[in-house]
């Protein structure tokens, strides 16, 4: 233990933390730059920040807060100590009404302001983008703003009071008439009056620089709004006193479309004489599908209020009149508008990559200009980027003139860093000629600060560099950020990753098969963060489980990253055989809901088995991944000798299931489900023998028997069955023996015989149990085999129809990824369709009987992240099932909830959604859950019997008349 760290602990009731994965978790932020911390602190209060600035002075080693991380200048890194203020100064201390005002400290989340004052009919005004996850602390570091700026201004504009320590430990309270100002601060202020009243352009989104302006006696020496902006260089922020906006009673969203991002931008300004509450632009390049935007190339999204409905629609339908637009939408119900604001929320992480997969970065993320100077702007930024042959896709806030953008900056290479070097001055002298600011939002930090001498003179940034001496005489806040800055093309995050392809399992289609490219693919935008889950949202539950960014997808991908760098300046240094990067994995549910929410699409369960499967090659596995990884060949086992019967009994004495749990790397609070005495095959076989299948004229379907419905819940194959037969198809199961001739005709004129299909001893796999343990290697072999027996399904054009949605989710990703040179994987995934979906497009006309009933449950969390729930939606409602299911994840996901350790996370995961929607469900409602680990963790943890979709249907049929 160093003597800092000692010192630290010695001094501090809060955790201190210099142990490999915490450093590494706090190397970058959302910028592209990276700084390795000595360690972390999560003060408990005042006295802890104190005590951290005195030791860390003693010692000489410089101190950096920290927020949620979510800064995109680099300012939220460094080489010292990091305080991070999420873990215990994160409480929203009081709301008063009646002074429209809450008292805060600075780690608490935006959103859980805004969701204690909404209430009382209040607001914090500004929001950004990262509102589910940024603090108020990291806000008034950087005096962020958000999309409502046009209305309630920055955040300096919402802050009354400031508790601040100082580096050499003094307490002040900042406020208006030079309340808490340090000494000095008043004699500098007034010896530089004149050049204070004429150095700063005047325009709403001027953040760059230190706001001394705010300090002129006409500007009430306001040192609280002086302080606002300062990214963490002049003192630590402990507590806020912040003010509150009322919010408007209804909201309407008028969404105008232009030709192109132009047109758009020059007709902002224009807008802001109908006070909107937001003005923000963006371009078709930014959507994956405009299918929801009226028609045009670029939109504004431009939101009203008013007291009613009605009276927003009418401010709204105003500015569309006033509007020059091709096309135009209003949208006043509060779904509608909430979809199509994460369509322009989820742009700062879409951005980075551009619409050919190229990688895109910040570093120009938000300059300002006068809003009436925006669409001549725009031109010369895209001359600019012509010129540098350089590409990127503006966004913003058209309405105040600050436009974000993420640009293709090479960053690997000596060439395209001496590119990003040069192309950043020019860009820089373009916003000064605008008359604007080098950053409109997130604060200088790193990116930009080298640059203010371009924007405000070398005499204005001197005068900045004397207000950090007094302030800060021994530089031990934040140093290198905002004044005497270090170089913008320093500390780049990129700098220390190998050149070369690692060496890997799976393909990464999406990263030209670089797994570098797909851990890069995490930028620090930090959804993942967001807690409580929002509507159908899976993303990321074991960090709302348990609050540690070690488990959240950011975090795991921060592991990833330093395991990567590794010698070359990483602070994981041993690769794949990390225990530390295992440990962060280890909570990862392999959900997938990174998959679908992380706006990058970052694959956290991929890279988990990738990871699994090098850090355990040639080791000892943990007992689970035999147990549960190889759970297929144990089933497949105990079919074959009719165990079934004894295997339950066996574990149904207390002894003995303890001993297999033990044996098993099973955690005791599980029960062992129970393995069905026929199994799904079994019954397929036997009812055709009979002659009791339904020879329908509809086209032939091939239903996957996979290891849960086969072995451990055949009654939802036998439903299946029923519901498609019933539906009109034909039904056939896949080969069990690899056929040398392919069947005559091409699956939808000629039946493949149901019953010879079933002789034989292989059976198909999709390999989920094995890829989610790592064990790629075998993996694999299950493929090829299953791939072998496939063979003659997929020289038809018989669509395979997949009722566990896990295994469906694996054949249609992790199969095509894991088996990337065999074109049969490709063709397969392309025939796997839901239940729902192969009724929906198979048997168009067939109606479902009618149910009439509420639903309860929640959608897979596979489904949701790979397959999609909108076939499934459509049918419930076909059926008469009304209501939606809830977003999250179970907390089961196979094999984890079944291992050992990983039990009370499991449960936290399933009351975070799941449960609580199930308990207050009418009496009458339908528990849905179509995913066997969702419908055992209902059982185990509720008593409540969950049923797949094609169960609650077939028992209908049997009830409907004439079925």
């Amino acid at each position: 233990m160093t003597d800092l760290e000692a010192d630290l602990r010695k001094a501090v009731r809060g955790e201190v933390a210099f142990d490999v994965t915490s450093r590494a978790l706090t190397t970058m932020d959302a910028s592209n730059y990276r700084r390795v911390p000595l360690g972390v602190v999560a003060p408990r209060d005042a006295d802890d920040v104190a005590a951290v600035l005195e030791v860390c002075r003693t010692h000489g080693v410089p101190v950096v807060p920290r927020g949620g991380g979510t800064s995109i200048a680099g300012q939220a890194t460094g080489t010292g100590v990091v305080l991070d203020f999420t873990r215990h100064m994160n409480k929203l201390l009081s709301v008063d009404p009646d002074s429209r005002t809450a008292v805060v400290q600075p780690g608490l989340v935006l959103d859980r302001l805004q969701d204690a004052a909404a209430p009382h009919g209040l607001r914090f005004g500004p929001d950004p983008s990262t509102h589910s996850r940024c603090t108020l602390g990291g806000m008034i570091g950087n005096n962020s703003c958000g999309s409502h700026s046009v209305a309630w201004g920055t955040t300096a504009d919402s802050v009354s009071e400031l508790d601040v320590v100082t580096a050499r430990g003094q307490r002040l309270r900042l406020g208006q008439g030079w309340a808490g100002a340090p000494a000095g601060l008043r004699e500098l202020v007034d010896g530089e009056l004149a050049r204070l009243r004429t150095g700063f352009p005047e325009l709403p989104r001027r953040i760059s620089g230190y706001a001394l302006d705010a300090l002129l006696p006409e500007h009430r020496a306001d040192v609280a709004r002086s302080f606002c902006g300062s990214e963490g260089t002049l003192g630590v922020l402990t507590e806020a006193v912040v003010r509150l906006v009322e919010a408007p009673r209804a909201r309407a969203l008028a969404v105008l479309g232009y030709a192109d991002e132009g047109a758009a931008a020059e007709a902002a300004a224009g807008l802001l004489v109908h006070r909107p509450l937001t003005v923000e632009g963006m371009a078709a390049d930014l959507v994956s599908s405009a299918a929801a935007l009226p028609r045009g190339g670029a939109w504004l999204f431009v939101e009203t209020g008013g007291s009613s409905e009605s009276e927003a629609r009418a401010r709204a339908e105003e500015i569309v009149r006033a509007a020059d637009v091709l096309d135009a939408h209003v949208v006043t119900d509060a779904a509608g508008q909430r979809a199509l604001w994460r369509v322009r929320e989820d742009a700062s992480g879409t951005a980075t990559r551009m619409p050919d997969g190229t990688e895109a970065w910040p570093g120009w993320e938000d300059c300002a200009v006068p809003p009436r100077r925006l669409g001549a702007y725009l031109r010369d930024f895209r001359g600019l980027l012509g010129a540098h042959g350089l590409r990127g896709t503006p966004y913003g806030h058209f309405g105040d003139g600050c436009i974000h953008v993420r640009i293709d900056f090479d960053l690997l290479t000596g060439a395209g860093i001496g590119r990003f070097r040069r192309f950043s001055e020019e860009l820089a002298d373009l916003v000064v000629a605008h008359g604007g600011s080098l950053s409109g939002e997130h604060g200088d930090g790193q990116a930009r600060a080298e640059l203010l001498p371009r924007m405000y003179g070398d005499e204005m940034v001197a005068l900045f560099e004397r207000a950090k001496a007094v302030w800060d005489p021994d530089d031990l806040l934040n140093p290198g950020i905002l004044v005497r800055p270090a170089p913008l093309d320093s500390h780049l995050r990129f700098s220390v990753l190998p050149r070369e392809p690692v060496d890997v399992a799976f393909g990464y289609p999406a990263d030209g098969g670089d797994f570098s490219a797909a851990v890069r693919r995490c930028v620090g935008v930090a959804k993942c963060r967001t807690t409580p889950s929002s509507g159908a949202a899976v993303m990321c539950p074991s960090f709302r489980a348990t609050g540690e960014e070690a488990h959240s997808t950011r975090g795991r991908a921060r592991m990833l990253h330093e395991m990567l760098a590794g010698e070359a300046g990483g602070v994981v240094t041993d690769g794949w055989r990390s225990t530390e990067v295992r440990d962060a994995l280890d909570l990862c549910l392999s959900c997938k809901g990174c998959r679908s929410d992380c706006p990058v699409g970052v694959d956290m369960a991929t890279y988990k088995a990738e990871f699994l499967h090098h850090h355990y090659a040639g080791r000892r596995r943990p007992a689970s991944h035999h147990s549960m990884g190889r759970l297929p060949e144990w089933l497949r086992r105990v079919d074959r000798v009719r165990a079934a019967a004894v295997v339950n009994a066996l574990a149904s004495v207390r002894p003995l299931a303890a001993l297999a749990k033990r044996l098993g790397g099973i955690t005791p609070e599980r029960r062992i489900p129970e393995v069905a005495t026929r199994t799904f095959s079994r019954w397929w076989d036997g009812r055709n023998a009979l002659g009791r299948h339904t020879d329908g004229t509809g086209d032939l379907v091939v239903l996957w028997p996979d290891t849960f419905t086969e072995h451990l819940s055949p009654s939802v194959g036998q439903a299946a069955v029923r519901v498609l037969e019933a539906a009109g198809l034909r039904v056939a199961l896949p080969p069990t023996v690899h056929l040398e001739k392919a069947p005559v005709g091409d699956g939808r004129t000629v039946a493949l015989d149901p019953v010879s299909l079933l002789r034989g001893r292989g059976r198909v796999c999709c390999g989920l149990t094995y890829v989610s343990t790592g064990q790629l290697d075998r993996a694999r072999t299950v493929l090829r085999r299953t791939l072998d027996l496939m063979t003659p399904v997929l020289e038809t054009r018989a669509p395979v129809v997949v009722l566990e949605p896990s295994c469906a989710a694996a054949l249609r990703t992790d199969l095509p990824e894991l088996l990337h040179d065999d074109p049969r994987a490709a063709l397969l995934a392309s025939r796997v369709l839901t239940f729902a979906e192969a009724l929906e497009r198979l048997a168009p006309d067939w109606r479902p009987p009618a149910l009439n009933r509420p639903v309860v449950g929640q959608t897979h969390c596979h489904q949701h992240a790979v397959l999609g729930d909108t076939a499934d939606r459509r049918l419930r409602e076909a059926a008469g099932l009304t209501g939606d299911l809830s977003g999250g994840c179970c907390g089961l996901a196979g094999n984890f909830g079944f291992e050992k350790g990983h039990f009370e996370v499991s449960r936290a995961c399933a009351e975070e959604q799941l449960l609580p929607s199930v308990r207050q469900a009418p009496r009458d409602a339908v528990v849905l859950a179509d995913g066997f680990s969702c419908r055992t963790q209902l059982e185990q943890l509720a008593g409540v019997r969950g049923r797949h979709l094609a169960e609650v249907l077939a028992e209908a049929l049997e009830t409907s008349p004439g079925s």
